[in-house]
């Protein structure tokens, strides 16, 4: 089982990492939470709606202000990193140091620093390990500049947009907004109700009582800058041209549709109708119902939008064979994990079966975690 780090831990590990690479100290260090989304996926891009909670896996940034304008990076996942800001704007960077600086260009920072990057979120994983760096960053930076928007959940949504900026202009991943609001505006024991028609957010207790959220890392690797998460969007576009905004679209609209648009959009209109039985469910204290519907957002992930792999069904369907209530992916898709939702007893049968099921095919073994509902990103130390 992949633990959390306390917050006392992954701050003294990119302390030390930040001491032995820069021979100095940090101004600070900060903190932000990946996420799991409990419904809800491929809709943020399209107006609709998401249901995710952040976890207690988080990526830690040490951080001191330069005089000059170079950002130098170093991170215990990672080679060490570094541009000029000067040099930074569409096109011109590439790496994982691409997420970083293009925060400081979102929030139109010109003064560089020094960072130390260490993190307990799984990369790779559809976990947003590259939305809780951003979101570290763009909390460090704000603080040391001042601008005091990370004080109230109307300023987070504007660190939030310009994180989503930086990965969509600097670092060429096509994505919405799901993954930053829930680093920046998660709070511990409720999942987020995100509305990206007008960009409100709602908090629901997320209390599940004997039930827990099982998290099985595939280790097949998810990614966003290939190609096929822009293709989806794409047709998203395509479909919103011809039929209007796809939060007003009904299953009646989809005969204007080119046959794979249509299958692409049937996945948009039923997730949000998903995603407000989810809502409802946990506000009526129903959690165990919550796993039928997990079954069927990964169906419609799996043949309407057509973005899972061998690895996600097999973990899908052997959670659900060994005892977990419901499971289905999450993330982009193509990789990644699958979300579980499991009786707190059964979860030692659900590891075990799925363990043996990716033995039993030859794959790389996969990993899990518990995504107990979580904090926003902050400062630690």
């Amino acid at each position: 089982m992949i633990t959390a780090w306390t917050p006392s831990e992954g701050a003294a590990r990119a302390t030390a990492l930040f001491y032995r690479t820069f021979d100095a100290a940090p101004t600070g260090v900060w903190s932000a939470p990946g996420r799991v989304n409990l419904i809800g996926e491929h809709t943020d891009y399209t107006g609709g709606l998401c249901l995710p909670v952040a976890l207690p896996h988080r990526t830690y940034v040490a951080l001191r202000p330069r005089d000059d304008d170079e950002v130098r990076l170093v991170s215990a996942q990672e080679e060490p990193w570094s541009a000029r800001l000067a040099d930074v704007a569409p096109g011109t960077v590439r790496g994982w140091g691409a997420y970083v600086a293009g925060v400081a260009w979102a929030l139109g920072r010109r003064q560089g620093f020094d960072a130390a990057v260490d993190s307990c979120v799984p990369y790779g994983a559809g976990l947003s390990s590259s939305a809780a760096l951003e979101c570290a960053v763009a909390i460090a930076l704000d603080e040391l500049a001042g601008t005091g928007l990370a004080v109230d959940d109307d300023g987070r949504r504007r660190l939030a947009a310009a994180c989503v900026r930086a990965e969509n202009e600097i670092a060429g991943a096509p994505t919405g907004g799901l993954d930053q609001s829930a680093s920046l505006l998660c709070r511990p024991g409720s999942a987020l109700l995100c509305d990206f028609t007008d960009g409100s957010t709602r908090h629901v207790p997320a209390d599940l009582g004997p039930l827990v959220l099982l998290v099985v890392d595939t280790k097949s690797r998810h990614e966003l800058v290939d190609g096929q998460y822009g293709a989806r969007r794409a047709a998203c576009e395509r479909a919103a041209e011809v039929i209007g905004p796809l939060r007003e679209a009904t299953l009646h609209d989809l005969g204007a549709l080119d046959p794979v648009d249509a299958r692409r959009v049937r996945h948009v209109v039923t997730e949000n109708a998903r995603v407000l039985r989810v809502v409802a469910l946990l506000e009526q204290g129903r959690a165990p119902e919550v796993g039928p519907v997990l079954d069927a957002g990964h169906a419609s992930l799996r043949d309407d939008y057509e973005v899972s792999c061998a690895e996600l069904d097999v973990a899908q369907e052997t959670a659900v064979a060994a005892g977990a209530l419901g499971a289905r992916m999450v993330g982009g898709g193509f990789g990644g994990s699958v979300l579980a939702l499991v009786p707190s007893e059964r979860v030692p049968d659900v590891t075990a079966a799925v363990g043996r099921a990716f033995a039993e095919r030859a794959w790389t073994a996969p990993a899990f975690l518990v995504a107990e509902p979580a904090g926003p990103a902050g400062r630690v130390l």
